[in-house]
């Protein structure tokens, strides 16, 4: 199997286990710390994208797909400010409130921002380390 293949499958399986943490940070947000169920599953869910944005730039550098995330991240978060009746229904459903969320809140972008640093951080180090 060759590095590019390798790279890719470790942040597919990346991105699952940061997407089942943050799923779970919510189904449980109730047992959990007040500040975790907070800020955690925002934070989880923007460092799942840079996993995912890895996935697709594997042979590129972490800025990139840092950039790219944080870029992401944003233009969902400023997406929840247009109200059109469509965007409205699709954020009713499951998926399109997984991925759209519903409301702005300008601290999303800090958490976004905080969980994209910790995994663009932690992936910084394992790179080195290869």
């Amino acid at each position: 199997m060759n590095r590019l293949l390798r790279d890719r499958l470790f942040y597919a399986g990346a991105t699952l286990v940061v997407l089942i943490a943050g799923l779970a940070s919510r189904v449980w947000a109730d047992r959990l710390p007040a500040f975790v169920a907070s800020h955690f599953g925002d934070a989880l869910w923007a460092a799942m994208i840079y996993c995912g944005i890895r996935v697709l730039t594997a042979n590129k550098t972490t800025t990139i797909a840092f950039a790219a995330s944080l870029l992401f991240c944003a233009a969902i978060e400023f997406s929840q400010l247009y109200k059109a009746e469509w965007i409205e229904a699709w954020r009713g459903t499951l998926p399109g409130s997984l991925i759209l969320g519903h409301g702005f809140l300008a601290v999303d972008l800090i958490r976004y921002a905080a969980g994209i640093l910790i995994v663009y951080t932690v992936d910084r180090i394992v790179c080195a380390r290869r």
